[in-house]
């Protein structure tokens, strides 16, 4: 079986060949493939299969509220009651239909996996090179890479010549990692053993060979696409709270149905009625138009999500963002441009920063003078070693900067987007020298490049050799300990060579690091003006050492202010990151996700590996950053924060990201650079990638949960006020005021015309500055219950009083059950407009500010007007024609309604306001 307990990192070529049964130039022979295959499988990824089309839609149906509608839906068909069955019916099944229309689609992720890994690759087998499929891969085989190749298996490298691989997809590593086949330390994470090559990392540069040791499911790659199927997904807040909701509801219907039918046993009512009573006063009870409203709610801030630059792939996650409590982020290329940016210079022993953001070459370069006081540079030709340092950087580079076609951006404004065609170290070097002016074509001293020696990881360093006037010069950029280890001097002010002060430079370097800025240095040398070529034997020694740039993937400029407005909503930011340390405790002290230089706030994902459970869920609740973490460690904070009753949005853009976003309450991928993995795992996408878009969508997201909230406070209040009219019939023993086709006319009805009207409503001011919901609370607190009951109580009165009332006075029973209908549609009208803010009055909300609504009392004044003078629908509902001063009655009614919430409402906010005017003298006093 495969040594799967083996630490292949820390063993040396010759051990690997040993423990593989392989060899290292003719690699397996062909009578072994066989075999091998059959003990270990193919190399390919398990694909685990969701549940089929027609089990999810029944699943649609396993609602305790819709079990009572098909509860109904039998008694009704038993009774004969043809058109109230039909009714309910459609009801149950255009919920159905909705739901399982808007229902994402199961373990996406796992296929994109799948799809994600190499087609062929390139083995030695039994001496002989040939291409074979990447499933075909078997443990033990010797295969060759080169630069564009996508890793087919986890393998052991045991030659590379300039090999780099990017796997930021994998580990979270901003930049290409330089491999070799040297034997490593034991105890190193993911992203440190740089002898090691995992599946569907990408080969940027160079060649090199390894020894598969992990195939399929055993793979890196295969760790993570077994953590994603098997990773609980959870229900999200708003899919509780009406689980909750529905379950308290169940069980109070099922009691007053019980009721109803004993008091009707008791007087001795014919079962027949008794069971119609119960009926009636079931679907009068459930919110029937809740489901479909929520989920068209929930598309329509989809819908204004998007404006926003975030698309939503599962619709509850809108309402998430709204009770999101801690954002997980990732750094590169989401609170950063993941673009490097050179930010600092320095050259003869001053100091330079240089402005800008990513590859845009717009950018001032200043001189950091006494008490770090800034003077900008106009010209840079007054410093000239500051221009000798920035034109080594840019002859001493094979990138290139490209502009896009011009693009409007978020504001509506023209600008020019930059990209770099080459390795972003080279290309920050790039634009450091435009911002200066310096460019190939403005340079007077330099003709052409003649010869170059490519970066070696072995030599830490590239050379280019130059023309000049009088003679030729070399440039050469790399690593500090490998150009101080080849200078015998060092450059003035003046351009002249002075004595090297080693102490001086290497404290500068020191003081970049600290600030996880990326080193480089920099140094020239004079040769002949015949000397064509260059060796490394040329640049061996004697070297003038010009000075240093110090770059980072910079924060974006907008992301600080975003990390303020979710730390003022009472949102906690959280960095995790498979970049080094130093660099993202960098960036986190920029946006303030920090706050100090305390060393607890870091925690690295060794560092995690070796807490207890308890432990980590302190580390989690403490620290803002987390560095070099593994897929594993990213799974686990997610976790341990979500046992702390968190909600928890994770952000991410590659493979390793994935189960973490599938087990996030919401996850959050990147659009432009991320991977599809992540995209499908993801609950939520940013076409712009970028922090700020969240900000963005937690503020829409906390608007479409008002929205919600708004909508239940209004619909309650009509199934309250039903049911309590059916029951109060029940009691008193006479005939029921409305049948069951009259409540779903109006639950259905109303909650399209008037609620949803609801869901247009602007966003409240202040909306960022309370804390989020919290998950475990009710969606409903005691004032809104107490509304609730309040509206309820007098819509079934005034329903009830008007049914006798029209009774008493001769009409029809058809009739007076006409204008209970019409009580509480009236009743709900005028109450809609109450709804619109919960605490303030319509007047200060703005008669006019939402016109939807008025669209939406005019739609429903048509239909109400067909319910009740349309022959067919008379038929049909069981009603019939009522005269104006029947309106009228109902109008004065709807009208006392608004009156008596308005009151409510304006008494319930004046104390509140006056207790809080209290407390702050209190504070103050005291203070």
């Amino acid at each position: 079986m495969q040594q799967r307990d083996q630490i292949w990192h820390s063993l040396d070529a010759t051990e690997v060949t040993q423990v593989l049964g392989t060899h290292l130039k003719k690699g397996i022979p062909d009578s072994d493939v066989e075999w091998r295959q059959f003990e270990y499988g193919v190399n390919k990824l398990t694909e685990y299969r969701g549940q089929g089309p027609i089990k999810r839609f029944l699943l649609q149906f396993n609602q305790p509220l819709v079990y009572i509608l098909l509860a109904a839906v039998i008694v009704t068909l038993s009774l004969q009651e043809w058109i109230d069955s039909a009714v309910i019916f459609a009801v149950v099944l255009l919920n159905a239909v909705i739901g399982f229309i808007q229902e994402s689609k199961a373990l996406q992720a796992i296929s994109a996996l799948s799809r994600s890994l190499n087609n062929t690759a390139t083995v030695i087998r039994g001496g002989h090179r040939k291409t074979i499929p990447a499933e075909q891969l078997v443990f033990g085989d010797l295969v060759l890479l080169q630069s564009g190749d996508k890793i087919p298996a986890d393998m052991r490298l045991v030659t590379t010549r300039d090999l780099q691989i990017d796997e930021s997809a994998l580990t979270g590593e901003s930049v290409p990692v330089t491999k070799n086949a040297d034997k490593l330390e034991a105890n190193l994470v993911l992203g440190d053993r740089c002898n090691m090559a995992y599946s569907s990392a990408l080969v940027t540069y160079g060649t090199g060979a390894g020894l598969v040791i992990a195939t399929g499911d055993d793979t890196e790659i295969g760790k993570i696409s077994t953590m994603i199927a098997t990773t609980k997904v959870l229900d999200t807040p708003l899919t509780k709270r009406i689980k909750r909701f529905s379950h308290l509801l169940v069980y109070a219907i099922l009691a007053l149905a019980f009721i109803t039918v004993l008091i009707g046993a008791l007087r001795g009512e014919a079962l027949l009625d008794s069971f119609m009573a119960a009926v009636a006063l079931a679907v009068g009870a459930i919110p029937e138009g809740l489901p479909a409203a929520v989920t068209i709610m929930l598309a329509i801030g989809v819908a204004r999500m998007a404006k926003h630059r975030a698309i939503i792939r599962n619709l509850p996650a809108v309402e998430t963002l709204g009770s999101t409590t801690v954002i997980c982020s990732d750094k590169t290329g989401t609170l950063t441009k993941n673009e490097m940016t050179v930010r600092a210079a320095w050259a003869a022993g001053q100091s330079f920063d240089v402005a800008g953001h990513g590859y845009d070459p717009k950018g001032a370069i200043s001189l950091k003078t006494k008490y770090d006081a800034q003077h900008n540079i106009t010209d840079v030709r007054s410093y000239p070693l500051l221009e000798e340092l920035l034109k080594a950087g840019m002859f001493c580079n094979e990138s290139r900067l490209l502009a896009h076609d011009d693009s409007t951006d978020s504001k509506g404004e023209v600008e020019t987007r930059w990209r770099i065609d080459g390795d972003p170290t080279e290309g920050a070097l790039l634009v450091s020298a435009y911002k200066a002016g310096l460019h190939d074509d403005t340079s007077g001293r330099f003709e052409s490049r003649l010869d170059s020696i490519p970066f070696e990881s072995e030599y830490q360093y590239m050379a280019t050799l130059h023309t000049a006037q009088d003679t030729n010069l070399v440039y050469v950029k790399g690593s500090l300990e490998a150009i101080l280890a080849r200078s015998e001097g060092m450059l003035n002010e003046l351009n002249e060579l002075i004595d090297i002060d080693l102490k001086l430079i290497k404290a500068q370097a020191d003081a970049m690091a600290s600030q996880g800025l990326r080193v480089l240095a920099f140094a020239r040398k004079t040769v002949a003006n015949n000397k064509t070529t260059i060796e490394h034997a040329d640049v061996a020694d004697s070297l003038h050492f010009i000075g240093l740039q110090a770059m980072i993937d910079p924060p974006r400029p907008e992301v600080a202010a975003a990390v303020a407005a979710c730390h003022q909503a009472g949102i906690d930011v959280k960095m995790i990151t498979g970049d080094h340390a130093l660099t993202a405790m960098s960036i986190a002290k920029q946006l303030n996700i920090v706050d100090s230089n305390d060393e607890t706030q870091v925690i690295t994902g060794q560092q995690l590996s070796n807490l207890n459970d308890v432990e980590l869920v302190g580390a989690a609740s403490n620290a803002k950053v987390f560095a070099r973490v593994t897929p594993d460690n990213k799974l686990q904070l997610v976790q341990a924060l979500q046992s702390q009753g968190h909600v928890v949005a994770m952000t991410g853009d590659g493979v390793n990201d994935a189960p973490a976003l599938k087990r996030a309450d919401i996850g959050v991928a990147m659009a432009l650079n991320g991977t599809e993995v992540a995209r499908e795992a993801a609950d939520m996408m940013l076409t712009d990638d970028n922090f700020a878009t969240i900000q963005s969508a937690v503020k829409e997201g906390r608007g479409v949960f008002d929205n919600l909230k708004k909508f239940i406070v209004w619909t309650l209040p009509t199934n309250g006020g039903e049911a309590l009219v059916i029951l109060l019939a029940v009691l008193l023993g006479v005939s029921l005021p409305l049948l069951p086709v009259h409540i779903l006319w109006v639950n259905m009805t109303t909650a399209v015309c008037l609620g949803l009207m609801l869901a247009f409503e602007p966003k409240e001011s202040g909306i960022m500055r309370r804390p989020p919901h919290q998950p475990k609370a009710s969606i409903l607190d005691r004032i809104l219950l107490w509304r609730i009951v309040l509206v309820s109580s007098l819509l079934s009165v005034f329903a009830f009083g008007l049914y006798e009332l029209e009774l008493l006075w001769g009409a029809t029973e058809a009739q007076a059950r006409t204008v209970a209908v019409a009580m509480f549609v009236v009743g709900e009208a005028f109450y809609l407009f109450n709804c619109r803010s919960l605490e303030r009055s319509v007047f200060s909300v703005g008669l006019f500010s939402n016109p939807l609504i008025w669209l939406g009392i005019a739609v429903m004044a048509i239909l109400q007007l067909v319910f009740t003078y349309l022959p067919a629908m008379n038929s049909w509902f069981h009603t019939a024609a009522i005269g104006w001063d029947a309106w009228l009655r109902v109008f004065a009614c709807g009208a006392l309604i608004a009156i008596i919430v308005g009151l409510e409402k304006h008494w319930r906010y004046r104390s509140q306001t006056v207790k809080l005017k209290s407390s702050t003298r209190h504070a103050r006093a005291y203070s």
